[in-house]
């Protein structure tokens, strides 16, 4: 019973570092979760001031994405290529709408994600996880609307790939992409991603894998 609960809070303790070193440690993009988790929730963020508390999903969309990714050998400290197929889950939630004017005209919404990513080699087996994500959309063409967001997670990996020397990992992403507006109101949405994933040293070998994904979308 002892030794379950030391096991336990060992693994409390790894995830936290992991944490830690993946998303708090780069300031910048901490402050893009924070930001993310805060305007969520209407607390509109450091920088904004929220123009209500109450929470409002009129405007919320749910999507899935699919696509392929590949990690880059060379690229960072990159040893391994290893291959997915991405299947994405995504809640978007509109936190401040109605920012800036001209081409800049946009707005802000907070992105949670579940990815499942069916690793086809050097294994065949897959990793889990989930992310929040910080995003910005600029909405001055009312059919073509290009988007950037940043944010991260802990992912679970199910695959041995040599050089990752834990299950418990944490991922950092920024990605760029555009959505098309259908005549139903709905969107097809494309983006290309970099996709950084590593254990944050709390285990050795600590190999990250540096990849670029590229997925298609549909709101739903």
């Amino acid at each position: 019973m002892v030794e379950q609960a030391e096991v336990n809070l060992n693994t409390r303790r790894k995830m936290i570092q992991i944490f830690h070193n993946t998303v708090y440690k780069p300031t910048w993009l901490s402050l893009m979760v924070y930001c993310a988790i805060g305007i969520g929730g209407g607390l509109g963020g450091p920088f904004f001031a929220p123009a209500a508390f109450a929470w409002d999903s009129s405007q919320d969309m749910w999507s899935l994405h699919g696509g392929y990714g590949q990690s880059i050998p060379g690229w960072g400290a990159t040893e391994q290529r290893v291959q997915t197929i991405d299947v994405v889950g995504r809640y978007s939630h509109l936190t401040i709408d109605d920012v800036g004017s001209g081409w800049l005209k946009g707005n802000y919404s907070t992105l949670v994600e579940l990815p499942l990513h069916f690793v086809t080699d050097p294994d065949t087996s897959m990793l889990v996880g989930i992310n929040f994500l910080a995003c910005y959309t600029f909405t001055a063409n009312n059919v073509w609307q290009p988007y950037i967001f940043g944010g991260g997670g802990p992912v679970y990996s199910f695959a041995d790939i040599p050089g990752m020397g834990a299950r418990w990992n944490g991922n950092y992403q920024f990605a760029l992409g555009v959505q098309h507006r259908l005549d139903s109101g709905r969107f097809l949405l494309f983006e290309m991603r970099y996709h950084h994933i590593s254990n944050g040293g709390t285990e050795e070998p600590n190999d990250p894998l540096n990849s670029l994904k590229f997925l298609v979308g549909f709101s739903f």
